[in-house]
């Protein structure tokens, strides 16, 4: 493996760093004490990744076992009990763990620990999970749509459950 071609080709650098402080409201609230921070979107890393800070409430909450064609997915948890499928059994996993599945591995994940926990969320490329976050939260607030209406979703969304 070595390093891509460059990008920048300038001499000097420049100022072009991104801040974000703790303590910002989530991009996404789904009123279940679960959220979503966008700490960086495939948008702002021009398609390289896309970061998030996922907060998930008391309440059992998260996916079932599900694999993605074209992006890969890693977990660090941040606080928390995190369960983590990773294609054969769901591993409690603890502040300091860290999963990360390729294109195409089965994978799942559950907050089921009676108790707040939260983890960032990596995706590489940088798709626009975005949408998919925010369609969530709006079949959250406005009902499941048809099953059409879903399959499609999560076509377009690279979600494919098992």
């Amino acid at each position: 493996m070595t390093y891509p071609d460059p990008v920048y080709l300038g001499d000097g650098g420049e100022i072009s760093a991104t801040y974000r402080p703790d303590g910002q409201r989530p991009d996404i609230d789904y009123g279940s004490g679960s959220a979503a921070h966008y700490l960086a979107t495939g948008a702002t890393t021009n398609g390289k990744f896309g970061l998030y800070r996922w907060e998930m409430g008391p309440h059992p909450t998260g996916p079932a076992p599900h694999f993605h064609r074209s992006i890969s997915e890693s977990f660090y948890i941040l606080t928390g009990t995190v369960r983590i499928f990773d294609g054969t059994r769901w591993i409690d996993t603890g502040p300091g763990d860290y999963v990360h599945v390729p294109e195409g591995g089965i994978h799942g994940f559950r907050n089921e620990s009676g108790a707040p926990a939260s983890m960032l969320l990596h995706f590489a490329p940088g798709a626009p999970r975005e949408g998919y976050f925010e369609g969530l939260a709006e079949f959250a607030a406005t009902g499941r749509p048809s099953e059409e209406e879903l399959t499609e979703f999560y076509f377009r969304h690279d979600t494919f459950w098992i």
